[in-house]
């Protein structure tokens, strides 16, 4: 290893930024960045639950190696799936990754687990070092959740979200859950609330697709999403919205939610202007349970949850 390898901590981490929000990541890691290799930012420290990672590499290390061939013995030895990040010298770092066990392109179904077998990320650092994790926070390949998509059913992309959320993290609604949907049109959250068996409450000034409108469990209340008085609803085990609107317009609707209703868990979508807000995200992330988090079919937008 060279000098600059060797002036590293003992213990770091590398993040993988979604594309397009390198800045983000950087501006969230603050004074702990070591180094950054396009998307990959290695930042001192153990691996922190920062919102701009699409994939956290949780125990990197150096790796020397003497050719192609002992490249792919080294990490072949570690475990046996391993997913190149390409960050320079793409021809040689290809040539390794040929003689590693392939990777399944197959993607995700909804309702399926996510892969169990561990996949770790590499890069080929400089000719003759890897920087390797046998670890890292997806169980898919650099974070990028692809799903065998339903191109007939959901209005729009936006039920890409809550399949991934709910895949990612094993929690969904149950069957006969009520669950509120504000600002729902045109209905692609509420269409996936109601595959699953809940009981949805749709709240939007604007119409359903014809087919959600028509799902038994949906019910759809013509109003401001922002109108709703919690302290008229009652219990609830859910509260949903994509909506669109300022951030801080948002953040007040939560937090009179919090205050005065009686829901258990709360998905948010916290879609950002042109500037990234980090002042508004900061009173998200500051809200006691929760937390903020980039899925892979987010766009300039953090998905905020309390479960």
């Amino acid at each position: 290893m060279n000098n600059n390898t060797l002036s590293f901590p003992d213990v770091f981490t590398a993040y993988l930024a979604p594309r397009g929000f390198e800045a983000e990541l950087l501006r969230e890691l603050g004074d702990s960045v070591l180094a950054v290799r396009d998307r990959l930012v290695l930042a001192s420290g153990e691996p922190r639950d920062v919102a701009w990672a699409q994939n956290v590499w949780q125990n990197p290390r150096w790796i020397p190696i003497e050719s192609i061939g002992d490249a792919a013995h080294k990490l072949k030895g570690l475990q046996r799936k391993w997913a190149l990040y390409s960050t320079g010298l793409h021809r040689r770092a290809t040539l390794i990754q040929d003689k590693l066990p392939k990777v399944s392109a197959r993607r995700q179904v909804f309702g399926e687990p996510p892969p169990s077998a561990p996949l770790g990320s590499w890069t080929l650092w400089e000719e003759n070092l890897l920087l390797a994790s046998p670890a890292c926070s997806s169980p898919w390949n650099h974070g990028e959740a692809e799903f065998e998509e339903n191109k007939t059913e959901p209005p729009g992309r936006a039920y890409l979200k809550l399949w991934e959320l709910f895949t990612r993290l094993g929690v969904k609604p149950a069957p006969g859950d009520l669950c509120l949907d504000l600002g729902a049109s045109p209905g692609g959250w509420s269409w996936v609330l109601a595959g699953l068996g809940a009981r949805v409450f749709a709240v939007d000034k604007a119409d359903l697709a014809a087919n959600v409108a028509a799902m038994p469990n949906v019910e759809h209340c013509r109003g401001s999403a922002f109108g709703l008085d919690p302290r008229m609803v009652g219990a609830a085990d859910w509260l949903f919205s994509d909506v669109i609107c300022y951030p801080e317009r948002l953040l007040a609707m939560v937090e009179r939610w919090l205050e005065l209703g009686e829901c258990k868990r709360f998905v948010c979508t916290v879609k950002l202007q042109s500037e990234t807000d980090f002042a508004i995200l900061e009173r998200f992330r500051a809200i006691p349970g929760s937390r903020l988090l980039h899925l892979h079919h987010n766009k300039h937008e953090l998905t905020w949850l309390r479960l």
